[in-house]
């Protein structure tokens, strides 16, 4: 079973399902050439896409374009349906900072065929995900610099001030369609700036008062 540890020790939480947006910042949207959503834009990755620290990314024989995107992820800590936006963050054990490898190709003949995307998103090794922290170690995590650098070149920049749905938002909608439960992971959407990647690249992301993560591709 996949698990999410913390930076300072205790308990992994095993890893059930992890919940993901798309769109959810508006520089983002545009590049992809997409509307901005009125409502939380929602796919889902298995646990087997887990990928830690230091692993490398495998890239499918499907595929010849990977892109990588960046973004805060929030562990759930205590299980909840139809939670209200005012209680949500309560439900938060701690933040990390991950990677949505999607392969590009694959989501863009999906998309071309009205088919789902399931295999561009969730294949194996297609989210690296760092250590968190706990939720108290982090003052405001909607006032957060993002960053990705791939052989040293920044790539993405941002800040997750400029999420579209905030993480109380998120995690109310969520969790009218799915039960969330601990250890559950939320990605909360890349900012602008994604693109490809190729085997024997260095990805490095880092998320503020959260940490870093570094991956190789393969």
């Amino acid at each position: 079973m996949k698990t999410i540890g913390f930076v300072d020790g205790g308990r992994a939480l095993p890893v059930g399902k992890i919940l993901c947006l798309g769109r959810n910042y508006a520089e983002h949207a545009k590049e992809m050439k997409a509307e901005i959503p009125a409502t939380p834009v929602v796919f889902i990755k298995p646990s087997t896409a887990l990928l830690e620290p230091g692993g490398m990314i495998r890239i499918p024989a499907v595929s010849r374009e990977v892109h990588h995107e960046v973004e805060m992820v929030v562990v759930i800590g205590t299980s909840g349906r139809d939670i209200p936006k005012e209680s949500a963050m309560h439900h938060v054990a701690g933040y990390a900072v991950g990677l949505d490898m999607t392969l590009r190709d694959v989501q863009a003949a999906a998309k071309k065929n009205g088919l789902p995307w399931s295999v561009a998103k969730g294949f194996d090794t297609s989210a690296p995900v760092s250590a968190a922290v706990r939720r108290n170690a982090v003052a405001d995590p909607h006032a957060l610099a993002l960053s990705l650098r791939v052989n040293g070149t920044v790539r993405q920049s941002s800040n997750t001030r400029h999420m579209l749905f905030k993480i109380p938002d998120i995690l109310a909608y969520l969790s009218t369609i799915f039960t969330l439960e601990e250890g559950d992971l939320s990605f909360t959407g890349t900012p602008e700036g994604v693109g490809p990647v190729a085997a024997g690249d260095t990805l490095t992301a880092e998320l503020e008062s959260v940490g870093t993560l570094t991956v190789g591709v393969h």
